[in-house]
């Protein structure tokens, strides 16, 4: 039997990690911002799931709540930041209050997690952190820049983490997942709209997100075995990426910037310090 913590677990991917998990008979830590949300889950596999309450731009309360986690239950297996939502607008249309929120949940709050829960991975002799990202973190789409900023940032915050942990035997995965039904749009937070931008690929973009001109390839029971059967990989992969549309999207960006890097290859020797 196996223990995981996960965040933002009342919908999505973090309430279909904690249905398996509790299916085949693990424990789950499992936070939400409204307890009654896993309410029926509780009562019917008692003391295998257990509560809290957390808002992950909280960080006393993460660090509160990952303490007695680990107090409570021992042992804990697996870490899995999951919490997130996407901020939907051109960076000029969203507002101050915005950016700083969305900032403060997926990039502030996912760092926070990690680093409240790596003395304790420490401490029992190692363990997992899982990091759910996006195809978003390797890639960009109008109207999703600071989606984007978060993905990218704890992406590249997660990527260092590992080498500094590989040491205690904690192994790190960066999880990837393209377009699913998960209801992430039907979640996303808009911001005022410019006019000035409806002509644009800004426009564009978001008639398709509005009309629902966009495929949704995936399957997020599937995606969520995927995850589950890394856990038990040795060693952990650096990132999972999860979907024919991200491995197309990933591949392309990183195809064209790499092209583009050696397109520069000689500009950048040129900066050389002379001997």
């Amino acid at each position: 039997m196996e223990t995981w913590f996960i965040t933002g677990t009342s919908t999505g991917f973090g309430r279909i990690l904690t249905e398996k998990l509790l299916q085949r008979g693990d424990r789950v830590a499992a936070t939400v911002r409204q307890p009654s949300a896993l309410a029926e889950l509780k009562a019917q596999y008692g003391d295998h799931l257990w509560v809290a309450t957390l808002d992950v731009t909280d960080t006393a309360a993460v660090r509160r709540v990952v303490d007695a986690a680990f107090a409570d239950l021992g042992r804990i297996d697996v870490v899995v930041s999951n919490a997130a939502y996407g901020l939907f607008g051109a960076a000029e249309e969203v507002t101050d209050k915005q950016v700083r929120h969305q900032i403060d949940t997926n990039l502030v709050g996912s760092i926070q997690l990690i680093r409240a829960a790596l003395p304790h991975l420490r401490a029992q002799g190692g363990g997992r952190l899982m990091q759910v990202s996006s195809a978003g973190g390797q890639t960009t789409y109008p109207n999703f820049s600071l989606y984007h900023a978060t993905k990218w940032g704890i992406e590249g915050f997660v990527e260092t983490v590992a080498k500094e942990v590989a040491p205690f035997n904690i192994g790190v995965t960066i999880v990837e997942p393209g377009a699913t039904p998960t209801n992430f749009g039907g979640g996303l937070v808009s911001a005022p709209i410019l006019p000035a931008y409806d002509q644009t690929p800004a426009g564009h973009v978001r008639r398709g997100v509005f009309n629902g001109d966009f495929p949704i390839p995936n399957d997020a029971d599937k995606i969520a075995q995927a995850i589950l059967e890394s856990a038990r990989q040795h060693p952990a992969p650096l990132r999972l990426a999860l979907g024919s549309d991200t491995y197309a999207d990933v591949r392309a960006a990183l195809v064209a910037r790499l092209a583009a890097l050696d397109a520069q290859q000689a500009v950048a020797l040129s900066v050389k310090a002379d001997a």
